[in-house]
């Protein structure tokens, strides 16, 4: 820089920085901002939208000196006070990033725009949603088949080149609701509609399904079976080939071919792979599926139980070994199960998946279960994520990839993915539930309790941790009370007893705190070893944090994998002892 030169003024939202002068102007005004703020902020401003490392800010505003790193966290208050809290994110154990828009050198000053949503959808027709048949037998008991023949349907379609189809939790999230076609397709961002109904008595099943174009409100096909329980495979085939005809024919101007033709068929098949030619082998896989999907300790059980009969029946039916996978890993991760005995078992279904149907994606994602939350193995994980990716593009577990990348604390790739899984399933509860705790990693507090408020108005049963996950948002917010009142409400004892530690600890009742830590460790010892550790670590008690980090491990506890990122953590960033466990869990950057 030559001695004329003078360095740029950067301007973003309503405040303009001038370096030369020394000076943030908020308005047009002066704003009250100390030297060490305003070189801090000069330096985030300089890579705006890039992760700034707290020992690049630490050189930086303190040049020469040896400071904590606490003094970093005053300074960024302190902006965060001027400037918004969105402004500045923090990229947990590694820095910050500064996040709003810089307008062009020389232009006005631009208004503060918002952070894209990570629930923006995408408007890329053709699209469908299978909403879920409707049972018209006499036995209540055959929900599951009318259930479950619609969800086959939905995963066929989701494999089909060229359609983007709406995931099964937003399409079942309409189940027994009045509501009319237009309505669904509109919450749902589709242009089509697959409903229908199914009649089943003994061996017998009959099957109406219909095709609705909504912006006509025109019926693009309909048909009815009346077929032997044997020809299952045969309707669902027949009903999805129909379906992928004319909506290329209609939606995608690729010129109509009769249902049934070559390359229609071909696609259908290569959808179907996985599946079981045994029918009660296929109404055990569904049946076990209806109870897979209501996740909760004794409907999972009630699942493991049809799966098995399955794979018992069928032995080579990669889809009921890859769901029986899921079934276990979920007991594993819950701690409804001996942690080491589920996630074993999980191992051994996912293997006999793949093993039976390595072009099936179901088998790439159960493993990848598996290696995100029992072996840490992060870039096995990554690989059979990406190759179930392949094979599957929309699949609705995408929400998995973007948990990994919240783990490993590559937080945009994260919330592409969020975005991604959204735009397909917009009413899917734990992908709002992720993108929530993406914003409560990166100290976006207003919009995680916007994304866990509406994970909860969207979960009829209250799904676990998303009043103890709001509760930690208000928290920090300031708002303790509500916090209190929020984490009170968490149905998972685990997480209750959890929050309630965290939230009076932050109260200043010393006592209150003290008694949750006690009954949450008495009673959770095995299976929570790692909230107990991040209740210590919050209290500031190092040395019992990283012993119970040390009993989770042991125990392999799956809540280790989101250690790098977690904030409860914070604290013990600055011991010796923090690094060494990253490298362990194979977490260190």
């Amino acid at each position: 820089m030559t001695a004329n030169s003078r360095p740029p003024d950067y301007r973003f939202g309503r405040c303009e920085l001038q370096p030369a002068a020394q000076r943030l102007l908020v308005d047009g005004e002066p704003a009250a901002v100390g030297p060490r703020a305003f070189d801090l902020l000069l330096a985030l401003v300089e890579r705006a939208g890039q992760l700034v490392s707290k020992t690049e800010l630490l050189d930086r505003v303190w040049p020469g000196l040896v400071v904590e790193e606490n003094n970093l966290q005053v300074q960024v208050s302190a902006l965060r006070k001027i400037l918004g809290p969105e402004a500045i994110a923090t990229v947990p154990g590694r820095g910050y990033r500064f996040t709003l828009p810089l307008a062009p050198a020389g232009g006005p000053p631009t208004l503060a725009e918002a952070p894209r949503p990570l629930a923006a959808m995408a408007a890329d027709p053709p699209s469908i949603a299978v909403l879920p048949f409707v049972n018209m037998s006499d036995d209540a008991a055959n929900e599951y088949f009318a259930d479950g023949l619609s969800e086959e349907l939905l995963n066929v379609l989701s494999k089909i080149r060229g359609l983007r189809v709406a995931s099964r939790t937003s399409a079942f999230s309409f189940k027994g609701a009045n509501v009319d076609i237009p309505t669904v397709a509109q919450k749902l961002n589709v242009g089509t509609v697959l409903e229908g109904s199914v009649r089943k008595s003994g061996s017998r099943v009959r099957i109406a399904a219909q095709l609705v174009e909504v912006a006509t409100d025109s019926h693009l096909w309909s048909q009815t079976y009346d077929r032997e329980l044997e020809d299952i495979f045969a309707v669902q085939d027949d009903i999805a080939q129909a379906v992928v005809t004319e909506m290329r024919g209609a939606l995608m101007q690729e010129g109509a071919a009769a249902p049934g033709s070559a390359q229609v068929t071909a696609e259908v098949q290569s959808a179907v792979k996985g599946r079981s030619r045994n029918a009660e082998a296929y109404r055990l896989h569904l049946q076990g599926s209806f109870f897979m999907n209501r996740y909760n300790e004794e409907d999972m059980t009630k699942a493991i139980g049809y799966f098995r009969r399955a794979v018992d029946l069928d032995p080579e039916y990669a889809l009921a070994w890859a769901s029986l996978s899921y079934c276990y890993l979920s007991q594993e991760v819950n701690a409804w199960a001996p942690i080491t005995e589920g996630a074993e078992r999980a191992r051994e279904a996912a293997k006999r998946a793949l093993a039976l149907g390595p072009d099936v994606a179901a088998g790439h994602w159960a493993l990848a279960w598996v290696l995100t939350y029992y072996d840490w193995d992060w870039r096995g994980a990554e690989a059979s994520i990406r190759r179930a990716l392949q094979l599957a593009p929309e699949d609705s577990q995408l929400v998995l990839a973007a948990k990994l990348m919240q783990s490993l604390g590559h937080f945009d790739e994260a919330a592409a993915l969020i975005r991604q899984t959204l735009a397909l399933d917009p009413l899917n509860v734990e992908a709002h539930v992720t993108s929530g705790l993406q914003f409560l990693y990166t100290g976006r507090l207003a919009e995680a309790e916007r994304a866990l408020r509406k994970a909860l108005e969207l979960s009829p049963h209250r799904r676990v941790r998303i009043h103890y996950l709001l509760g930690r948002v208000l928290g920090l917010q300031g708002r303790l009370e509500d916090g209190l009142r929020e984490v009170q409400q968490e149905g998972h004892e685990t997480f209750r007893l959890l929050g309630i530690a965290l939230v009076q600890h932050a109260r200043g009742r010393a006592a209150e705190s003290a008694a949750a830590m006690r009954e949450l460790t008495r009673k959770y010892a095995t299976g929570a070893a790692y909230q107990i550790a991040e209740a210590h670590a919050y209290r500031g008690e190092a040395d019992r944090a990283f012993e119970w980090l040390e009993l989770a491990y042991r125990q392999r506890d799956a809540g280790l994998a989101s250690m790098k990122v977690d904030p409860l953590l914070d604290s013990l960033h600055a011991d010796q002892r923090w690094q060494p466990w990253l490298k362990r869990m194979g977490l260190a950057d």
